[in-house]
């Protein structure tokens, strides 16, 4: 049932967002809208438009995840399989204005970690889906760079006017190859004989790291932000 009505005071929320953005007076509207018990809406959003906004985001992650299940990704390069991802997560999207205003929300001070945690999660996801296994730096750095590189397409993406988002697609695919070369340059330390025995040594010492149990307070759970 919670779900349920966590769906349907989304759904009337989007409907205001593009003009009142993620605020109070659409948390209102949604309320009034759906005719929900405002103290059943207030228990499942305590913190009012702002977890809407956070709802919502998770609701596009399961839209991407859906579309990667759905696809054939055996037949893509990994780096194809990780542009396909992104590409989903943002097509997903219905109104870009919707998601400039929680742009605007998580850029102020008070809710920049709550948006940070939506982006980590959404990397997450997304290396998740693709059957990442690794239990080192690597699940960290992995993220960590696909949260960057997610960010910055996001946010090209909100002001590509090009037909079918092209030029966007164009700037994912510039990000993840810049990913691709830092990973060769590494492999080329890592051989240089003079660079080598010290950057095996820092990677050696850095393998003692794991990831974080799965838990709902980490930002590495499946589930979360």
């Amino acid at each position: 049932m919670s779900t349920e009505i966590t769906e349907k005071l989304l759904d009337a929320a989007l409907s205001h967002v593009p003009f009142d953005g993620w605020s109070e007076t659409t948390m209102r509207a949604a309320i009034v809208d759906t005719g929900i018990d405002p103290t059943v809406a207030r228990a499942l959003f305590p913190r009012g438009a702002v977890d809407l906004a956070l709802a919502y985001h998770r609701r596009g992650d399961a839209l991407m995840e859906q579309a990667m299940a759905q696809a054939d990704l055996g037949t893509m390069r990994y780096r194809d399989r990780v542009a396909f991802a992104v590409r989903k997560r943002l097509e997903a999207v219905e109104d870009r204005e919707v998601v400039r205003r929680g742009t605007t929300l998580f850029s102020l001070p008070l809710y920049a970690a709550d948006g940070a945690r939506a982006i980590w999660g959404t990397a997450d996801r997304i290396w998740t889906a693709l059957g990442d296994t690794s239990d080192d730096i690597n699940w960290y750095t992995k993220r960590a760079t696909l949260a960057g590189v997610y960010s910055a397409t996001v946010l090209f993406w909100l002001g590509d006017d090009s037909p079918d988002h092209q030029n966007t697609w164009a700037f994912l695919d510039r990000r993840i190859d810049d990913v691709m070369q830092i990973e060769k340059v590494k492999g080329q330390m890592r051989k240089a004989p003079g660079l080598g025995p010290l950057v095996r040594g820092v990677e050696q010492m850095l393998g003692r790291v794991r990831p974080p149990t799965r838990r709902s307070d980490l930002p590495g759970q499946v589930g979360g932000h």
